[in-house]
C-alpha cells in the first residue's frame, strides 16, 4: 500500500488513542480464513461475515443487530468477562484468548478471538471481533499467539460509508508505510497516490451498493514503504452492516503478492518474446527485435552486440574453447539498440559500428563459458572504468544509468555475443530473479539468431552457387547486343533456378537460353548449374533447337532415374522448363523451339509487339512427346525478350496481363538496351516476388554483304588452286593479308576432303567479324574424324593441322548435307601471327 509522506490532520471524529504499553501490539487483524464481526461497544453486531456464519450456523440476519451476549458459552457470568474484554481494549490493547461459543444447534465451539482497539464508526464506539474453532496446534500462551498474528502478512483496514479510515492494524501500516495516525478521516486517494486508487474506491463503493464482497481483488502501484519498487496486492472487501440493516462501512484485508505477481509477469514476457522474436531470418533484424521487447517492459536502455562471424556469411571459422588462447578484446559489432530516450543518447557506438565488450569488461573465455553479471549498483567512478572506459563513463554519469545485467549469447555450442540490459529512468535496481528472465529472454532471442545465422550462410552459399554458374559476361558478337537482368526470389523463399546464357555458335550465328528449374535452394541451383552445362555442350555440337530440347529431355530423365529415391533431386530436375533460339545475322532469321516455357517477346523496328505461337512442348523430364522449331524472319533492330515466369505471373495479375505489360514496355524502341531492361523490372516488379527472375534482352544486326563472301567451287582437285587464289584475293580486300598463308591452307586442307570424300557442289564462305570464319560446305553427312597420322602415313594430317592453326572447329549439319567450318582470331598485331615455317611443307589432306 502507498500513501502521501506529507502530515495531514487527522479528521475530526477520529478519537486520540493511547501510547501503547512497550511490547504489546497497537492493533490486530485477522488470519485467512477467521470468522470476522464488528460489535458496538454495547455488544450488537454490526457485521457478520460468511466466515462467521460457517462457523457457528447463525446467518448474518438472525444475528446483525442482536445482542453478541447470547452467542457465549462460557461458565459464569458471560456479560462480565465481555465487559473485561472491552475495558482492556479501550486502554489502547487488542485481545485475543480462548472463548467458548454456541453454535446455532446448541452445541459449544471452544474458538480463539481476537478483539481489536476501539474504533468510530458513525460515531459509535465499535470492536472489530475475528475467530477461528481452536485446534490443538492453538493451543498456546496468548503471547505466542498475540506474535504470530502480529507477524502475519495480511494487512486490514475499516472505512466508512465516505470511505474515510476509520482502523488500520500494524501490518497495513508496515505494507503502505504510512502510519495509522496520517490516515485516519482521509481517504485512500489522499494518502496513496502510487495505487490505482480510484478503481479501487469504486469496487468499495460497488460493496457498499450491492452489500456483495468482492475476493482476490489484485491490483499494482508502489508504496511509501518501498517507493522505488513496483509492488502488487490481492485485496478483498466486505461491507458492515448496521442494528437497522444499514450499511455503515466497508471493511478490506489485502495481502502483498509481489513475488506472485512479478512470476506471473515473467512468465507472461518470456511466452509474448517467443511469440515476437524471430519474425524474420535477418540476424541484424532479429538482434534490434530483441532489444526494441525488452525496453521498457524490462530495461531503459539495451545493447545486443555480435560476433563478426555470427554477422558473415561464415559461422566461426574454427570451434570456440574455453581452454584456448583468449582475445582480451574480441571483435564484435553492434546489431541492437534501443532506449527510453529518443536517439539512444547513451550509446558510444551505434549499429554496425565496431565495439568491444560493455562494462564489465571481459574477454572471450567470458562469453565462451561465462555466467550473466549482475552489477545492481554501477559505480561510474570506479578507477577501471575511468581508465579503460572513460567516454562509457562519463555517459552513466550524465545519464544516471545505475543497475546492468550482462548475458553471454550461445545456441547450439556457438557463440554469438553479448546482450547488456540496463536502467536508469526505472529506479529499481536489477535484482537476481531479474537475472533468470534476462537469461531466458537472451536464450529465445540466440535461438532465433543462430536460425538466422544458418539461414543466412546457406541462403548466401545457394546465391553464390547460381551466381557462379551464370554466365559471368555476355556476348553477342556482332549478331546481337545483349543485357540481362537477374533477380533473386524474396529472401524467405531462398534462391531459385532461374537462368539464361548467349552461345556464340558457328556462321556467326549465336544462341540465347533462358530456363526455370522448379523449386528453391541449393538442390534447384545445382540442378540449374547441370542444365546450362548440358545445352553448351548440345549447342557446340550445333543442334537444330528442337533436336537440342529432345536430346536436352534424355538428360534430364537419365539425370532423375539416377537416384530415384532422393525426391528432391528428381523435384528439382524433372519439370524444369527451357527456351532455346538461334539467331542467324547473315540470313536475318531466328529459330526457336521451346520446352514449357513462356514464348519470347518479338519487337520489330516499326514498334509492333508479337509473342510467337511456337509449339510449347512439354517441360524436361516428361518424355514422350516431340519438341518443334519454328522459323521467323527477324529485320535489323528488331528485339528479342526471353524470361522466366517470374516476370510475368504475380499475386496481383495473371499471366497475359503480365505479357501485356511487357509487351508495352518493350515496345518503347527508342531507349538503349540497359534504361529498357531497367524499366521492365521497374514496371512488372514494383515489390519482391515469391519467385528467381531472369530477363535477357537481344537486339538484332544484320551482316552486311561486306562482311560476307561465298561461291561455289567444282569438285575437281585443279579446282584448289583456284580456291586458295580468291581465299587471298578476298583477305587483301579485307586487309587481312596476315592470315593469308594460313587461310589458304585451311581452305586447301578443308576443299580437298570435300572433293576426295563427299559428293555433290561444294561451296566455300568466308565471314569477318570479330573472327575470321571459312566454312566448306558439300551435301555428304559423314562428318570427318580428326586423327594421329603415324610417321609413316601418307595422309591423315590434314584435319590435326587445321586444328592446330584454327581457335576451334567443327562440323554442321544442314538440311543438304554438312558445313565443316573454322575460326580464326583477327589479331591487333602482325606479331600475334606464327611464323611461315610453323607450318610444315609438304603438308597434304587427310
Amino acid at each position: 500500500m502507498g500513501g502521501d509522506r506529507t502530515w495531514h490532520p487527522r479528521a475530526e471524529q477520529s478519537d486520540p488513542r493511547p501510547d501503547e504499553p512497550p511490547g504489546g501490539p497497537r492493533g490486530s487483524f485477522t488470519v485467512p480464513g477467521d470468522a470476522t464481526a464488528v460489535v458496538t461497544g454495547q455488544g450488537t453486531v454490526l457485521s457478520w461475515t460468511r466466515a462467521a456464519e460457517e462457523l457457528l450456523g447463525y446467518s448474518a440476519a438472525e444475528v446483525v443487530g442482536r445482542s453478541a451476549g447470547h452467542l457465549l458459552a462460557m461458565p459464569g457470568d458471560p456479560g462480565r468477562a465481555a465487559a473485561g474484554v472491552a475495558e482492556r481494549c479501550r486502554a489502547g490493547r487488542s485481545w485475543n484468548g480462548p472463548i467458548t461459543v454456541r453454535h446455532r444447534d446448541g452445541r459449544p465451539v471452544d474458538t480463539v478471538v481476537q478483539v481489536s482497539a476501539p474504533f468510530h464508526l458513525d460515531g459509535r464506539e465499535c470492536f472489530l471481533l475475528s475467530g477461528r474453532e481452536r485446534s490443538p496446534q492453538w493451543a498456546m500462551g496468548e503471547s505466542v499467539l498475540d506474535g504470530f498474528l502480529t507477524r502475519s502478512p495480511l494487512g486490514m483496514a475499516v472505512l466508512d460509508r465516505q470511505l474515510r479510515y476509520v482502523w488500520v492494524n500494524d501490518t497495513l501500516e508496515r505494507i503502505g508505510g504510512v502510519t495509522r495516525e496520517q490516515r485516519m478521516g482521509l481517504r485512500m486517494t489522499d494518502i496513496l497516490p502510487g495505487l490505482q486508487t480510484d478503481a479501487i474506491e469504486t469496487v468499495m463503493r460497488g460493496v457498499l451498493h450491492t452489500r456483495i464482497p468482492v475476493s482476490d481483488y489484485e491490483y499494482a502501484g508502489w508504496s511509501w514503504a518501498d517507493p522505488h519498487r513496483r509492488h502488487a496486492y490481492s485485496a478483498s472487501f466486505f461491507p458492515l452492516v448496521d442494528l437497522d440493516d444499514s450499511v455503515t462501512g466497508v471493511c478490506y484485508m489485502v495481502l502483498d503478492v509481489t513475488d506472485r505477481w512479478n512470476a506471473q509477469q515473467r512468465l507472461s514476457m518470456i511466452n509474448e518474446a517467443g511469440a515476437r522474436l524471430g519474425s524474420t531470418l535477418d540476424v541484424m533484424r532479429t538482434a534490434q527485435e530483441l532489444a526494441d521487447f525488452a525496453v521498457p517492459r524490462f530495461a531503459d536502455f539495451v545493447i545486443v552486440d555480435l560476433l563478426e562471424p555470427a554477422l558473415g556469411n561464415e559461422g566461426p571459422r574454427t570451434p570456440l574453447s574455453a581452454g584456448g588462447p583468449a582475445n582480451p578484446e574480441p571483435m564484435m559489432r553492434r546489431a541492437g539498440l534501443r532506449s527510453v530516450r529518443e536517439g539512444c543518447p547513451e550509446a558510444v557506438a551505434r549499429v554496425g559500428d565496431r565495439v568491444g565488450f560493455a562494462p564489465p569488461p571481459h574477454d572471450l573465455r567470458y562469453l565462451i563459458g561465462g555466467d550473466p553479471v549482475l552489477i545492481p549498483v554501477l559505480d561510474p567512478f570506479d578507477h577501471a572504468w575511468e581508465t579503460e572506459q572513460p567516454a562509457r563513463a562519463a555517459k552513466v554519469r550524465e545519464f544516471g544509468l545505475h543497475s546492468l545485467i550482462s548475458v553471454p549469447m550461445r545456441a547450439r555450442d556457438t557463440v554469438l555475443g553479448l546482450t547488456t540490459f540496463i536502467r536508469s529512468v526505472n529506479l529499481t535496481p536489477f535484482e537476481a530473479d531479474d537475472v533468470l528472465l534476462a537469461r531466458e529472454l537472451v536464450a529465445r532471442a540466440a535461438v532465433c539468431l543462430d536460425n538466422a545465422r544458418r539461414y543466412t550462410r546457406e541462403h548466401n552459399a545457394a546465391l553464390t552457387l547460381q551466381r557462379s554458374l551464370l554466365p559471368h559476361t555476355l556476348t553477342g558478337g556482332m549478331a546481337v547486343d545483349v543485357v540481362s537482368a537477374y533477380l533473386p526470389a524474396d529472401a524467405k523463399d531462398g534462391v531459385g533456378g532461374d537462368w539464361f546464357d548467349v552461345i556464340p555458335l558457328s556462321g556467326a550465328r549465336v544462341a540465347l537460353v533462358v530456363g526455370d528449374v522448379v523449386g528453391h535452394g541449393m538442390a534447384a541451383a545445382a540442378a540449374m548449374g547441370r542444365l546450362r552445362t548440358a545445352v553448351h555442350t548440345l549447342a557446340d555440337m550445333d543442334l537444330p533447337p528442337d533436336e537440342l530440347m529432345a536430346h536436352l529431355d534424355d538428360l534430364v530423365i537419365r539425370l532423375s532415374e539416377e537416384q530415384p529415391d532422393d525426391a528432391t533431386t528428381v523435384a528439382n530436375v524433372v519439370g524444369a522448363t527451357c527456351l532455346y533460339v538461334v539467331y542467324d545475322p547473315v540470313a536475318q532469321r531466328c529459330t526457336m523451339a521451346r520446352a514449357g516455357h513462356p514464348p519470347p517477346a518479338v519487337v520489330t523496328p516499326d514498334g509492333a509487339v508479337s509473342f510467337p505461337e511456337l509449339p510449347a512442348g512439354p517441360p524436361l523430364g516428361l518424355g514422350g512427346l516431340p519438341f518443334e522449331a519454328m522459323e521467323i524472319a527477324l529485320p535489323e533492330g528488331s528485339l528479342l525478350g526471353l524470361y522466366t515466369n517470374g516476370l510475368t505471373g504475380g499475386s496481383d495479375r495473371d499471366v497475359e496481363q503480365g505479357m501485356s505489360l511487357l509487351g508495352r514496355t518493350l515496345a518503347r524502341h527508342g531507349e538503349p538496351l540497359e534504361a529498357l531492361c531497367a524499366s521492365v523490372v521497374e514496371k512488372l516488379l514494383p515489390v519482391p516476388q515469391p519467385d528467381d527472375v531472369a530477363l535477357l534482352l537481344a537486339r538484332t544486326h544484320a551482316l552486311s554483304a561486306d562482311h560476307v563472301v561465298s561461291w561455289d567451287v567444282a569438285a575437281d582437285p585443279a579446282a584448289v588452286a583456284g580456291a586458295r587464289a580468291r581465299t587471298a584475293e578476298q583477305l587483301r580486300a579485307w586487309g587481312l593479308e596476315e592470315l593469308t598463308m594460313m587461310t589458304e591452307l585451311i581452305v586447301s586442307e578443308l576443299v580437298t576432303n570435300a572433293i576426295r570424300y563427299a559428293a555433290g557442289p561444294i561451296r566455300i564462305r568466308l565471314l569477318r567479324q570479330t573472327v575470321l570464319t571459312c566454312e566448306v560446305s558439300d551435301e555428304s553427312s559423314t562428318s570427318p574424324r580428326l586423327r594421329h597420322a603415324r610417321t609413316t602415313d601418307e595422309g591423315g594430317r590434314g584435319l590435326f593441322l587445321v586444328a592446330q592453326l584454327t581457335r576451334r572447329w567443327g562440323t554442321r549439319y544442314v538440311g543438304d548435307g554438312k558445313i565443316i567450318w573454322t575460326e580464326q582470331e583477327i589479331p591487333e598485331h602482325p606479331a600475334d601471327f606464327p611464323a611461315p615455317d610453323a607450318v610444315r611443307p609438304g603438308a597434304r589432306a587427310a
